[in-house]
């Protein structure tokens, strides 16, 4: 810590070696628990605790069953689809990776890495969508209640990232004193902790939003409003932090062509649906005219 002092207090970088972090949170023989795992881990548990509060709450539009539908599946939607995604968007064509689609055995070794968070959330969408009609739910209003769980997800797992030191940012200039310097990127320059500002962005800020938003106002009686917030502020968060974060190696040249990462553009479909359902969502009456909706049985 007090070497991170002395290179905060001067013009010399900050190492992230110096930090002393491990990816494994436990190692016992050849067995490695790593801190990536537990970050999923604790997003989809504390996820599935709040939604259950959530529920208790007057006007819900699932029961507790419906929670346990959905902890399962979407734990599955984001496990598959995340990979999924992966090696759609990041891997093949003229990414300058071999295909994963092509490699069935490398496509379910989870352990080496690759992981989208559009593919994530796509799997999280298509297991919200069966287990509402398994239940005749109102699809919408059960993303709403899905959505104010995520944040917790997308914190949890930034801060793996940035233990694994990974996903590092675009090299910073002089006027950055919190720049750091990974081991494995290339050149030994001191850059942006892009990680730290998806954290703080994607996670923190948007668990506040969202919580506010469902807690401390009636937005849950306007469908797709709480959705449509945690899409569009997502996307937002996502495209600025992209403009510090450096592309993956196989997609820069991609980058420097169309002038915006994989990324950002993946963010702006994700930014147009968010702002459409905010407006519905406003232009329309709430629930009841302002009366409780009934629970879920």
């Amino acid at each position: 810590m007090l070497s991170l002092l002395l290179a905060a207090a001067s013009d010399a970088p900050i190492y992230w070696q110096d930090l002393n972090l491990s990816p494994n949170a436990l190692t016992i023989g050849s067995f490695a628990l790593r801190w990536y795992s537990l970050a999923y881990l604790a997003g989809i548990l504390l996820g599935y605790w709040h939604l259950s509060r959530m529920i208790k709450a007057p006007g819900a539009p699932l029961a507790q069953r419906h929670a346990d539908d959905l902890f399962f599946w979407c734990t599955v939607g984001i496990i598959l689809g995340g990979r999924l995604g992966y090696a759609t968007f990041y891997t093949g064509g003229d990414t300058g990776l071999p295909s994963l689609w092509a490699d069935p055995v490398r496509l379910l070794q989870l352990w080496n890495g690759g992981m989208s968070f559009h593919g994530g959330l796509i799997g999280t969408v298509l297991a919200v969508a069966w287990v509402a009609w398994q239940g005749g739910l109102s699809f919408l209003r059960v993303m709403d209640y899905i959505a104010v769980c995520v944040p917790f997800g997308m914190l949890f797992g930034r801060l793996a990232n940035f233990v694994n030191g990974e996903l590092w940012g675009r090299v910073a200039g002089p006027d950055v004193p919190w720049a750091m310097v990974f081991p494995d990127a290339p050149g030994g320059l001191a850059r942006h902790p892009s990680q730290l500002y998806e954290a703080a962005l994607e996670g923190a800020l948007l668990i506040v939003v969202m919580l506010l938003m469902f807690w401390k106002t009636r937005a849950r009686w306007r469908p797709g409003l709480l959705a449509a917030t945690f899409a569009f502020g997502m996307g937002l968060a996502r495209f600025f932090v992209e403009f510090y974060r450096e592309p993956d190696a196989q997609l820069s040249e991609f980058a420097q062509q169309t002038g915006l990462s994989m990324g950002q553009w993946l963010t702006v479909p994700l930014m147009a649906v968010g702002l459409f359902f905010i407006v519905r969502a406003l232009v329309r009456p709430a629930l009841g005219s302002g009366a409780p909706a009934p629970a879920a049985q």
